[in-house]
């Protein structure tokens, strides 16, 4: 927009005086904005319920009784002879009670469109009242919109009237002319005790803050009038400056006056004329915009209402947003919602719904528009505290079960606090509904960065990451008897499989890679599934009927999901090797629960006489017998895919030393099942058992440590880590057996109740089951699958053959004898399959044992065939 046309006129000259100036520019969209709240809210009036303003008949502004009156020849003295329009200010006389209640209708109607900005429904109204003449003085110059603003210039277009009238008596001269006509009747009207309407109205047309603010009685109407006020004797004083010499005499005149408080007023008819103007209302504005916010605080011509006003929430944060202070809006619209110091849960929301949204859209709005123009400390507090109210916002969201919504605004938080929220978030929502935990998944898909690319963001994998992690750590336990402890633990493994929920769900189609991204979520699910089913394995050796919960709510999460395979590429991130593994663990918990099956059915039989069981129940055991003894057999009995076998491991290959770590969590189980309670004897006790389950050249050329200790978390758990040398064959190149090496060898031990030197029976429960590569230092450097992998099967397989025992006696006993025992036998003693060397003493008697009941149950059945 080209703003210096030729000739000038003064309306093109204010609207070049704010562009120019940041202070005016603001003050002008404060005016704006105010003015399109008020006229929103006339909009929203007439739609609710009839308008008021303008609801009187046409021409009521006429003043009819008085004129009747004057008819007649009945005027008293208060009243006026005549009816011009400045009759009421010149005779000193009123108008008859209903013209002037009539009249002040008017007038405060009129002072409703002009705060409105609707100067022209404003004149409209005064024409339709009867009184063209009032429209006229508020529109001078032939109606031209003369408010400062590029929008107001462009609508007049080439303001020919203005150009003219302003090139013969010069720039400004009309407008002061004008502004010093409504200061005088502003002043007048006031001085006579007319209305106070009519007063305000001229007095918005001078900057006349004294005649403004008594009719203003809400923060809005206040904030405008100081605003629009000060704007308009900032253009005053800038077009003053146009004239020659005329500055320098407003400069000399103004400094007598400086530092007064209000302007000292020689009435409309003293000195001050309108070649003096501003003087007349200058000293009535704050300096700037600082003090007219304070001013509305604590002016003295300022309602009390409006100083209420400034005290509440939302005209607090209005005003630090005019202001631009930043920094002081967030630090105290935190200081609203943020918690208490009482109160230790910061993922609650406090505080207002409202103020919290305002506040989490705010930061936003910043962070975009000032991204490339934040100095580094307006940084650090837009992000410290922009963080803190964003966090609170996403928390309110979820606690109104809006799950979808989270995305949008945790994405913005910095990387750890991402990460807490949506950790913190899907840990709430583990045991609800597949549907609302899809929508938080959606959220993090949708909104974070898979993969963690920008250090400053949180992402998918880092999330999923902690979410794993924490939800395998032991829960703080309080116990009030020992037998709860196994329960509660048992129980946690159940919450441990649910966690792989997330990453069970399909990615949404919207987002780039979907394929790759869902391969790398299913490979993810398979490595952890792995994990926690050699954990549940170790736990689930008892012989009893109750089946492992936590294993087979794996295996139905990943049911569905593993349908997906044919969609990925065979080599898909070694996918092949972990599926290997998720299948053998799949064979055996089939295994498992068919052996607990017959068991249950055989405890249930038990309480009955032999005598009184019917013949369907016999068979019923018969058959369940059966299917647990060939479901395992077919496990045991494979050749070319043994397993849990796994001749490579993808072993460190390095110069220097590297050692292997096992971590456990676990617990001291009795005979009986009850749970010992561990004390610092208990520890050293188990410390030294474990050590001498291995010879002594063993420990000094392994350079075995093992240290246990009591558990942070619950004391009925103990820590055990088992340090020792990798070498060829454990640890280092290919693996010499699938054992799991000599960490296996010694936690295995504490697991079958085998430990020399210590309490007999007492058995190693796992919670949970680690093992790691490192340096020298102690420093992780990546997981050691083979000696977890190893330690199950030391201790499943041979527990597998015993139960196979097991079921093949009780198959004798009934008088049904299992075709496939010598091959079991022959299982065992092979060299080529190596089991023998998986069994411990007491495994190995036992194994005896039933072997020695399956001989005699054998005998005793030949004998009744031939007698």
């Amino acid at each position: 927009v080209c703003f210096r046309q030729s000739p000038s006129t003064s309306h093109v000259e204010a609207c070049q005086f704010v562009v120019n100036d940041h202070t005016a520019q603001l003050c002008l969209r404060i005016i704006e904005w105010l003015e399109g709240l008020a006229s929103k809210s006339l909009d929203l009036e007439s739609k609710v319920r009839e308008p008021r303003v303008g609801t009187y008949l046409p021409n009521s502004g006429i003043w009819h009784n008085t004129q009747r009156l004057l008819k007649k020849g009945a005027s008293t003295v208060n009243t006026v002879h005549h009816l011009d329009f400045d009759a009421p200010t010149r005779e000193h006389a009123h108008l008859l009670p209903d013209d002037q209640k009539q009249e002040e209708c008017l007038l405060e109607d009129v002072w409703t469109l002009l705060r409105a900005g609707r100067v022209e429904e404003a004149c409209d109204l005064c024409r339709s009242a009867g009184q063209s003449w009032r429209a006229a003085s508020l529109s001078p110059f032939g109606g031209l919109n003369m408010v400062p603003s590029i929008e107001a210039l462009m609508k007049n277009g080439k303001s020919r009237t203005l150009q003219a009238i302003e090139l013969e008596s010069g720039i400004g001269h009309q407008w002061r002319l004008w502004k010093w006509a409504a200061y005088c009747a502003s002043e007048k009207i006031a001085e006579q005790n007319g209305g106070k309407y009519e007063a305000g109205v001229y007095a918005a047309q001078c900057s006349n803050l004294k005649r403004m603010l008594p009719i203003c009685t809400d923060w809005e109407s206040a904030c405008w009038a100081m605003a629009k006020s000060w704007l308009d004797v900032q253009v005053d004083l800038e077009l003053s400056g146009l004239q020659p010499g005329r500055f320098e005499q407003l400069k000399s005149h103004g400094d007598s006056t400086e530092g007064s408080p209000v302007q000292n007023d020689n009435g409309p008819h003293g000195s001050g004329g309108p070649h003096s103007w501003p003087l007349q209302v200058k000293n009535q504005q704050p300096r700037n915009l600082s003090a007219l916010l304070q001013k509305l605080h604590s002016g003295e011509l300022v309602n009390e209402a409006v100083i209420r006003g400034c005290k509440e929430q939302q005209r607090q944060i209005q005003m630090n947003m005019m202001l631009g202070n930043i920094p002081h809006l967030l630090d105290m619209i935190w200081s609203w919602i943020a918690p208490s110091e009482d109160d230790e849960n910061v993922f609650r929301p406090h505080g207002d719904p409202q103020l919290i949204r305002f506040g989490a859209h705010l930061v936003l709005v910043l962070r975009f528009l000032l991204a490339e123009e934040m100095k580094d400390s307006f940084r650090e507090k837009l992000m410290n505290a922009g963080d803190l109210i964003l966090h609170m916002y996403v928390m309110f969201l979820f606690s109104k079960q809006h799950e979808e919504l989270v995305g949008i605004y945790a994405s913005q938080l910095a990387r750890h606090r991402c990460i807490d929220l949506f950790v913190h978030m899907m840990e709430l929502r583990i045991t609800s509904s597949v549907h609302v935990k899809y929508k938080l998944f959606l959220a993090a898909m949708e909104y974070l960065q898979f993969s963690p690319l920008d250090d400053s963001k949180g992402s998918f994998e880092e999330i999923i990451e902690r979410i794993l992690s924490r939800s395998r750590e032991i829960k703080v336990g309080k116990y009030e008897k020992s037998a709860e402890v196994a329960e509660q633990h048992r129980l946690q493994s159940l919450q441990k499989a649910t966690a792989i929920q997330w990453l069970c769900f399909t990615p949404p189609s919207t987002i780039t890679n979907v394929e790759d991204l869902g391969g790398k979520l299913l490979m993810r699910a398979l490595i952890h599934s792995n994990m926690l089913f050699r954990e549940f394995a170790l736990i689930s050796m008892w012989r009893v009927p109750a089946m492992p919960i936590g294993a087979h709510a794996l295996l139905s999460l990943l049911a569905e999901p593993l349908k997906r395979l044919s969609e990925f590429p065979a080599d898909f991130e070694n996918i092949s090797e972990n599926l290997k593994e998720f299948n053998d663990w799949s064979e055996y918990y089939s295994c498992d629960a068919t052996y607990r099956k017959w068991l249950k059915v055989e405890l249930e039989n038990a309480e009955v006489s032999t005598t009184e069981l019917s013949m369907e129940e016999k068979h019923r055991a018969t058959s369940a017998a059966r299917e647990a003894l060939d479901c395992s057999l077919s496990l045991l009995l494979r050749k070319e895919n043994p397993w849990l076998a796994f001749i490579e491991d993808h072993a460190f290959e390095s110069e220097t030393h590297v050692y292997l770590e096992l971590h456990a969590t676990a617990m001291l189980c009795l005979p009986s099942g009850e749970c010992m309670c561990p004390d610092a004897t208990v520890c050293t006790a188990l410390m030294s058992a474990l050590y001498s389950s291995v010879g002594e050249e063993v420990v000094l050329h392994r350079q075995l440590m093992v240290n246990v200790s009591i558990s942070g978390r619950d004391n009925y758990c103990i820590e055990v880590i088992l340090r020792c040398l990798a070498v060829e064959g454990d640890g280092l190149g290919l693996l010499q057996a699938n054992d799991g090496g000599v960490l296996a060898t010694v936690m295995a031990a504490g697991f079958k109740g085998e430990l020399s030197r210590f309490q007999p029976g007492v058995t190693i429960e796992i919670s949970r089951l680690d093992a790691w590569y490192s340096d020298a230092g102690g420093t992780l450097e990546g997981p050691a699958s083979y000696i977890v992998q190893g330690l199950c099967r030391r201790c499943c397989l041979p527990e597998l053959i015993l139960r196979c025992m097991e079921v093949s006696v009780s198959l004798m006993e009934s008088g049904n004898p299992p075709e496939s025992h010598d091959e079991l036998i022959e299982l065992v003693s092979s060299e080529e399959t190596g089991f023998v060397h998986l069994f411990s003493q007491q495994q190995l008697q036992e194994f005896l044992l039933f072997e020695r009941e399956y001989n005699i149950g054998q005998m005793e059945l030949q004998e009744e065939l031939s007698s």
